[in-house]
């Protein structure tokens, strides 16, 4: 298999002990094609994308199989960096293999003598070329520069790295090595617009595979040539039964409310036949010789004509039964009921104000002046990575105590962390919810909110996925029903319609809400206060 080869998925299957997280999956990604992994959580994309890595645990049961080019890079939720590690360190060994390819093909070009040496020579070439390796230094220093890495000590600790420098770092390798396969799970969380925007270019001058998975609608617009929807209606995401779709996250929002349009039309009128069928299985013989009694002189002749029409009955009901089992065999399955949230994030309260915070100092993480927030006001705080938003929140939640100023916060509280924990993670999710919301009046069930699809309900909280845990801690938020809710970064690690109905809750939240976010789609889209930080 040559550096850039296709990525080819055959009927792909993975469980882990009773759950099964794919099935079935069919996927080719030629080189040069960038495919976004879309669907709810849970549908399996963060498993697809370490199954094509090679990077499933060995408890995995996996059928099926997986090609994909040898040099190929996994960027998951957490960048695989030791905290002990330094940042040039991690750049030095990035740039190692580089270097050592352009001097293993200036070693090769001196022993092409026979067949071996020459394809030896080839083959060397053919990775050098294919990773522009002469070019990799240059690269290093300017993905460096571009991500904002060069203003750092080299010799700084990874370990003492935001979320977000991090995932800067991690960028930076891989726009250095250029990589034939590209596996991004998540990749613009933490991230600000000017690194996202870098993110992007690289992506879309990368000739070989880029496979990633993403909440960021802007991304899945701006850098994806395709879509491959691991949770599709019954007509698939390009109409006709098939999970891809050829454009970007606009297009194919559309599409999607198309198809399943037309799924549930088609299911509501085979479920018409079907009762009709049934109904023709069941006919009787007055339905054939209505109101047709004997009279004295012509019992025989009511004798001969009962007997066809015992003969009738018999062949329209083999006939109805023979049209009823291939109505059975060939129709849709029933439309699964779709999550929905429309809950309101936050309860109205009385007028007044709700925060009043002066002369704030958290050393090293966020001085303010002053900020105020009445009731019912919404607020997003924009700046780039390290300008304290999440430091902001924190305060607010009262998690974090200043060295100076003063905080008034009034109402009642609830928080939406980044990092959703639970410290019991073998308990069942229901029971937590259930748990988190005793004493609460009027608090909805966990069904009636719809962040959670009722089959997660009883599973451990330690085995759901990153989003469907977020899923979860947004739930236990909005149960309290609190006059002024913070969400720090709510979109992350949710699928991008989920994502687009917190932005509908945003909108008609009669409480006080105040939001960070690095979310370009709902930033673009946002209607109330914004405060800058940095």
């Amino acid at each position: 298999m040559s550096a850039l080869s296709p990525v080819v998925v055959r009927d792909l299957s993975v469980s882990f002990r009773d759950t099964t997280a794919l099935s079935g999956i069919d996927l080719v990604a030629q080189p040069g094609r960038r495919i976004g992994l879309v669907g709810e959580n849970g549908t399996g994309k963060s498993t697809l994308l370490r199954a094509v890595a090679g990077r499933l645990p060995a408890s995995a049961r996996v059928s099926g199989t997986v090609e994909a080019p040898p040099d190929r890079v996994l960027l998951g939720q957490e960048p695989p960096f030791r905290d002990d590690r330094t940042i040039g360190e991690v750049l030095a060994a990035t740039l190692r293999p580089l270097r050592e390819a352009v001097s293993l093909v200036e070693e090769l070009a001196g022993d092409l003598h026979d067949d071996a040496g020459r394809a030896a020579y080839a083959a060397a070439l053919e990775y050098a070329v294919d990773h522009d390796a002469w070019d990799a230094d240059r690269r290093a220093q300017v993905a460096a520069h571009e991500l904002g890495l060069s203003a750092m000590e080299p010799e700084r600790r990874v370990g003492t790295l935001s979320g977000g420098e991090r995932t800067r770092l991690a960028l930076a390798t891989v726009m250095t090595t250029r990589p034939a396969c590209l596996l991004l799970d998540e990749p613009t969380n933490h991230l600000d617009d000017q690194a996202i925007e870098v993110l992007t270019r690289f992506l879309l001058d990368l000739p070989g595979v880029v496979l990633l998975s993403s909440h960021d609608r802007v991304l899945l617009d701006d850098a994806c040539t395709d879509l491959v929807d691991l949770d599709p209606t019954a007509y698939g995401t390009d109409g006709q039964g098939g999970r891809r779709f050829g454009g970007g996250w606009s297009d194919y929002v559309a599409a999607r409310e198309d198809a399943r349009r037309r799924w549930e039309e088609s299911y509501a009128a085979q479920q018409d036949e079907l009762d009709r069928l049934r109904a023709a299985t069941r006919i009787g013989t007055s339905a054939i010789a209505h109101n047709r009694g004997p009279t004295d002189n012509d019992k025989f002749i009511y004798k001969f004509k009962g007997a066809k029409v015992e003969s009738t009955l018999a062949r329209r009901k083999k006939d109805a039964y023979r049209r009823l089992e291939a109505a059975e065999r060939e129709q849709v399955r029933k439309p699964p009921r779709q999550l929905s949230f429309s809950h309101g994030l936050a309860a109205q309260s009385g007028p007044g104000r709700l925060v009043q915070l002066r002369d704030l100092v958290v050393p090293g993480r966020l001085r303010l002046e002053g900020l105020d927030i009445e009731a019912g006001e919404h607020l997003l705080v924009t700046g780039p990575n390290g300008s304290g938003k999440s430091t902001l929140l924190g305060v607010l939640a009262g998690r974090i105590v200043p060295a100076s100023g003063t905080v008034s916060v009034g109402g009642r509280v609830a928080e939406l962390a980044q990092d959703v924990v639970f410290a019991e993670p073998s308990r069942r999710a229901a029971d937590l919810y259930a748990d988190a919301v005793a004493g609460l009046d009027g608090a909805p069930s966990l069904r009636e909110l719809g962040l959670v699809h009722p089959r997660d309900h009883q599973r451990p909280v330690g085995s759901l996925s990153v989003g469907q845990r977020r899923r979860l801690g947004l739930a236990v938020a909005v149960a309290r029903a609190p006059d002024l809710m913070l969400l720090d970064e709510p979109t992350n690690h949710l699928s991008p319609a989920l994502a687009g109905e917190i932005e509908e809750a945003l909108g008609v939240s009669p409480g006080a809400v105040v939001l960070a976010s690095h979310d370009r789609w709902l930033r673009r889209r946002w209607a109330g206060g914004v405060h800058a930080m940095g």
